[in-house]
């Protein structure tokens, strides 16, 4: 390995002391009790790479890095303040140097970087998602599991809307505020484009200037976290071009998606790709700031669950809060848990399925055991969405998951903010 190599892993770790902190936040740690499945564990193993110590081709080493969900749960929970996760990306990224990806990294990320190839086939899985067959057939087996995932990428049932009366019933003047053009990616676009339409509608409704923009890629996180940096550098890029000059904010409804466009000026050299992610913000904290408008009634009980590249990666917290406090009449709590990953991680589930259920098996004892059970679970990435909504398809826990945009967008249509279309942008 370069010494460059080297000093990007140990560098970021270099504050490890080994104290141990770490070891209640790491959801695999939790679900094995192996050391070497803790972040302090992993440190060891990833300063052992770097000096040499434990060669890139070690299949103990790699079983034990790439099983990490590389959440980043420990960051917060670390007193000497390791940045785990620019470790991790750094280590991945030598073992995929070394040994390659696997074939099912290398299909999967292939075919996320390349528009002509996701594109149709998230589509086609949409269609499918409508013949209401995977909701059907979603169940705790590997395959009813991913049918369940994909039927949970569907929009909640909408309520028939009252005809609106008063003043809060007239339609928001055209915003006259910041210009804020929203990251469409792929999953996002293609399964999830009722989120975008909520997050273009709510946006607007709070005084924002919504701009599209085109010639967007995947932002990069898949690769990144499988560790093919290049394959991330490469997708990165293509999008700094695409938004720059376009909007004073580029607003992210993919918790995900948002670490790593956030991270584009570590990710690339250069002041294009540090302005891009000084931009960046999750759609969440954009409404937050302008209050946001409150709307309601909306009698639902929700629990929020918090998506680890939120919370811990962006430090971003009492955004969504504030985002659903606004809704009237909702019944709002925090899950039990909700610090901890649910076994998503992107490809992960799809890699290490096992250990991905295991980890999930906790978040869905916290939701059965809340008094009152929740009748949604609003998280703010499409992996926590499909993981959580198919947890509940499987357990038959009387839930759903969904964005909060979707729920403060619902409340909206309902107290007559804006008619049941909304601004056409599709």
């Amino acid at each position: 390995m370069s010494s460059e190599g080297a000093a990007d892993i140990l560098e970021p770790l270099a504050p490890c002391v080994h104290c141990g902190f770490c070891l209640p936040a790491c959801p695999t740690y939790l679900a094995t009790g192996d050391e070497n499945d803790s972040p302090r564990g992993r440190i060891v193993l990833m300063r052992a790479l770097a000096s040499g110590q434990i060669p890139p081709t070690d299949g103990a080493l790699n079983h034990h890095l790439d099983r990490c969900l590389g959440c980043r749960g420990c960051e917060p929970a670390c007193p000497s303040g390791v940045a785990y996760g620019q470790g991790l990306a750094a280590a991945r990224s030598t073992l995929v140097e070394a040994r390659g990806l696997s074939w099912q990294a290398k299909l999967v990320l292939q075919v996320f970087a390349t528009p002509l190839l996701w594109r149709p086939l998230l589509t086609m899985a949409r269609w499918f998602r409508a013949t209401g067959i995977p909701r059907s057939l979603a169940g705790d087996g590997r395959v009813a599991f991913s049918l369940g995932m994909l039927a949970a990428t569907a929009q909640l049932p909408r309520r028939p809307a009252a005809k609106p009366t008063g003043p809060a019933a007239s339609r928001p003047r055209p915003g006259n505020g910041p210009t804020v053009a929203l990251f469409t990616g792929c999953v996002m676009d293609t399964l999830f484009p009722h989120v975008h339409d909520a997050a273009r509608r709510t946006l607007e409704a709070n005084g924002y200037r919504v701009v599209e923009v085109d010639r967007q890629e995947c932002c990069g996180a898949l690769h990144e976290h499988a560790g093919d940096h290049a394959g991330a550098c490469a997708l990165a890029r293509r999008n700094v071009t695409a938004f720059e000059g376009r909007a004073d904010f580029i607003a992210v409804d993919s918790a995900g998606c948002g670490a790593l466009l956030k991270e584009y000026g570590h990710l690339l050299d250069g002041p294009a790709a540090a302005e891009f992610a000084a931009r960046v913000r999750d759609v969440t904290e954009l409404l937050a700031a302008k209050g946001p408008r409150p709307a309601g009634p909306l009698p639902v009980e929700v629990a929020y669950d918090a998506p680890c590249h939120l919370q811990h990666a962006q430090g971003v917290h009492s955004a969504p809060l504030a985002v659903l406090g606004a809704i009237e009449g909702i019944r709002l709590r925090e899950l039990h848990g909700a610090d901890r990953c649910c076994g998503s991680a992107g490809i992960y589930s799809l890699l290490e399925p096992a250990l991905s259920r295991d980890v999930l098996a906790t978040k869905l004892e916290s939701i059965r055991d809340a008094r009152p059970v929740p009748t949604v679970v609003a998280t703010g990435n499409p992996g926590c969405l499909m993981q959580v909504g198919a947890g509940l398809l499987a357990a038959d826990l009387p839930a759903r998951a969904a964005h909060p945009v979707e729920l403060l967008d619902e409340a909206y249509r309902l107290h007559g903010i804006y008619d049941a279309a909304g601004p056409a942008h599709r």
